[in-house]
């Protein structure tokens, strides 16, 4: 099995301190990476797992991705029509990690990593697992309200949402659901030396030039009084696994960014065509 070191983790996700979010995930056991669009949030859940695990092991960690149709019978349990014409009950992804981690004889860590957590009513998804989630309530059993069953979430399994703050759709988050879970703000990492890594291997100048005007436009979004710091322009864009080239700057800023930004500043087409121009003028 391919380890996976906290070494590992600084040199994928830069600019975050993985033994601070360690302590957090253990302190908590529920965490929320919230941030802009492109931060890489769900790629910072996957290695904060593998990292707490020590190796990759993508059987123990699980991702879902909530939407506003996403309900208690598709997370947990819920009656499913059978090819005869009847029902049966059928069992969801919390519900088969939980078990998984249960009886898991040498207590190893599992994951649920749950995208856009925020996009459905997450109250009514847990239903009577809700208070279970704290974690005072771990391995506390109740009964389910299919079936009669015990039902509880063991100690040993840790819930990772990921929520992006530039989401004008978001369901908003109640505070007894805040009080369970910590927050945590992933920012761009422009700056971080890992991202300045990546510029040094690609060998391209454009690449530099674009990415001093990003962290230039981050700034206006930031100061806009309708948008903010959560509407910034992630780094992950331009994290390819590979040198990025000026076609690929191409496609990014006109096929990922733009469009962004024509939706960001709807009202404001002057600001639009600024930040046109100021790519077209680097990328020629």
């Amino acid at each position: 099995m391919e380890t996976y070191t906290r070494f590992d983790f600084e040199r994928e996700v830069f600019g975050m301190d993985v033994v601070d979010l360690l302590e957090i995930l253990d302190y908590k056991k529920n965490i929320i990476l919230q941030g802009a669009p492109g931060v890489g949030k769900t790629y910072t859940a996957k290695r904060l797992a593998y990292a707490k695990l020590g190796y990759i092991d993508k059987d123990r960690v699980v991702q879902v991705q909530f939407h506003q149709n996403y309900t208690y019978d598709d997370f947990v349990i819920g009656l499913r029509p059978t090819e005869d014409g009847g029902f049966k009950f059928e069992h969801g992804p919390f519900y088969n990690i939980c078990k998984k981690a249960e009886s898991d004889f040498e207590h190893k860590p599992y994951f649920i990593v749950i995208d856009e957590i925020n996009r459905a009513n997450m109250s009514k998804v847990l239903g009577e697992g809700f208070s279970l989630i704290e974690k005072d309530h771990r391995n506390e059993p109740i009964l389910l309200k299919y079936g009669n069953e015990e039902f509880s979430v063991p100690d040993n399994l840790y819930i990772i949402g990921t929520m992006n703050t530039a989401d004008r759709g978001l369901v908003m988050l109640d505070y007894a659901l805040r009080r369970r879970f910590a927050f945590i703000t992933v920012d761009p990492q422009y700056k971080s030396e890992g991202f300045r890594q990546l510029m040094y291997q690609s060998g391209n100048i454009k690449f530099n030039r674009v990415a001093k005007k990003i962290i230039e436009l981050n700034k206006e979004i930031s100061n806009d009084d309708m948008l903010g710091p959560g509407f910034q322009i992630g780094h992950s864009y331009f994290c390819l696994g590979r040198p990025v080239t000026d076609a690929d700057l191409n496609c990014i800023i006109t096929f990922e960014i733009m469009p962004l930004l024509n939706e960001y500043w709807y009202d404001s087409p002057d600001k639009v065509s600024k930040w046109e121009d100021t790519f077209r003028a680097i990328l020629g």
